[in-house]
């Protein structure tokens, strides 16, 4: 008899060309062994040159998927993504209060190139409704920056930046190296309990990429939801994203997305 492998959920938006949002998710989460279930919360016209428009869901429609599908299956992990509005993250924050899997946090307002993905107030319904039920917040620099009021620039101030996420209630932070300056950049701090690591990447990898966040974040859940421990389960999803990044190709006139299809280092 073939055993389900865990069940990863992703409530997120819509990428048709298939880097960023449910659709790199679920691809990330398949190629880590997991099975993926999604919820949309917005559709975007949007190709790897960037975001065109956004058509936000409407909240009682999300709240219809996720009600029908949680009643019928169990997770082991979820994620979120880019949700929209403020009426859509209190709703979520309410899912998540009722739930006892982990969620993995990735708090999506901008993309890198285009429309904003958001309407509303989200980073303070983010903060009073998201992020206390949070297993793990994963913010960027920049939405580190608007989560804390604070610049984050460098590895010191994203330091100070995990912390004070890590005060709004989430059991643990990763704020993203990424767009830190110099030599930072290939380093993300780790912040739980009173602990503090930063992990290092291999190599700092030049050039336009989308949807590195989403592969990271869906990577962390699915890797939680086979049971590793935080800090392996980031190191691991650390790991395989640097090869996805190191090995991405064009598919086309834009940003490169990550290889999604780039194997597991299971020994990592």
């Amino acid at each position: 008899m073939t055993e389900t492998p865990p069940i990863v959920l992703t409530v997120a938006g819509s990428d048709p060309s298939g880097g960023a949002g449910i659709q790199a998710d679920l691809k990330t989460i398949h190629q880590h062994g997991g099975y993926g279930a999604a919820v949309p919360t917005l559709i975007t016209v949007q190709s790897t040159r960037g975001v065109e428009a956004v058509e936000l869901l409407p909240a009682d429609l999300i709240r219809a998927q996720l009600e029908s599908l949680l009643d019928d299956v169990a997770p082991g992990a979820a994620k979120t993504g880019a949700l929209g509005s403020t009426e859509v993250a209190h709703l979520l924050g309410s899912v998540m209060e009722r739930t006892a899997f982990p969620w993995v946090v990735d708090p999506v307002w901008l993309p890198t190139r285009g429309r904003p993905l958001s309407k509303g107030d989200v980073v303070e319904a983010y903060r009073d409704s998201v992020i206390p039920r949070a297993a793990v917040v994963t913010p960027n620099a920049q939405e580190a920056g608007l989560l804390t009021g604070m610049p984050v620039r460098n590895l010191r101030e994203a330091r100070q930046a995990a912390e004070r996420i890590l005060a709004f209630g989430a059991k643990a932070v990763l704020v993203k190296g990424g767009h830190l300056e110099g030599s930072d950049r290939g380093t993300d701090v780790l912040a739980f309990g009173e602990e503090i690591h930063a992990l290092t990447a291999e190599q700092i990898l030049e050039g336009r990429f989308h949807g590195s966040g989403c592969a990271l974040s869906a990577a962390i859940a699915t890797r939680l939801a086979f049971g590793d421990d935080l800090l392996l389960a980031m190191t691991r999803a650390k790991t395989w994203l640097t090869g996805a990044l190191a090995h991405a190709f064009a598919v086309g006139h834009g940003a490169k997305p990550v290889n999604h299809l780039w194997p597991v280092d299971e020994e990592s």
